[in-house]
């Protein structure tokens, strides 16, 4: 069931959130970052930390792969395809550094690739040049039946979706 908020209500619910936030800070909103008025935002899934946990917990012991995935998917736009320009910056966004940090970072994409989280091609800026970013909620979907993450997390992701109304673990999702 793909639950959608209509206009009026998210439009009821936005000015519910932000008089709490006047209330309990009063005069912050100079403070804040918004898409609305800034440049420099991508679009992420909500349930992206449950998803993160999950990708974890598939990647082999002591090599976690989230930070990487986030910093590709702070690189993308809606084509869902990040162009690499260089390895080493990716790298030190994923929070690699000292002499290794590249052949780490090369690691950890290899691993997403072979989760199925992502693809790369080879380009003129070098071998992971062109990455692509597939749902990350059809690729946890699609490891699900070979249990290779713990029930519990799953659990919560869908409950999650039940709450934020994304229907992509749906069986008739796309």
């Amino acid at each position: 069931m793909n639950v959608k908020q209509k206009p009026k209500r998210a439009s009821k619910l936005e000015k519910q959130r932000l008089a709490i936030r006047d209330e309990l800070w009063p005069g912050v909103e100079s403070k804040l970052w918004s898409r609305h008025k800034r440049d420099g935002f991508t679009t992420v899934p909500r349930a992206l930390p449950i998803i993160f946990r999950i990708m974890d917990d598939m990647a082999p012991k002591g090599k976690p792969v989230s930070s990487t995935y986030f910093a590709l998917w702070c690189r993308s736009f809606d084509e869902a395809l990040v162009s690499v320009n260089s390895e080493r910056e990716l790298a030190m966004e994923s929070g690699f550094s000292g002499q290794r940090a590249e052949s780490t970072w090369v690691g950890r994409m290899k691993i997403l690739k072979n989760l199925g989280f992502i693809d790369y091609r080879d380009g003129p800026k070098g071998r992971h040049n062109y990455v692509l970013l597939f749902n990350p909620y059809l690729v946890v979907k699609g490891h699900k039946q070979k249990g290779a993450f713990q029930e519990q997390h799953f659990v919560a992701l869908l409950a999650r979706t039940q709450e934020i109304g994304a229907g992509d673990l749906s069986d008739d999702a796309i």
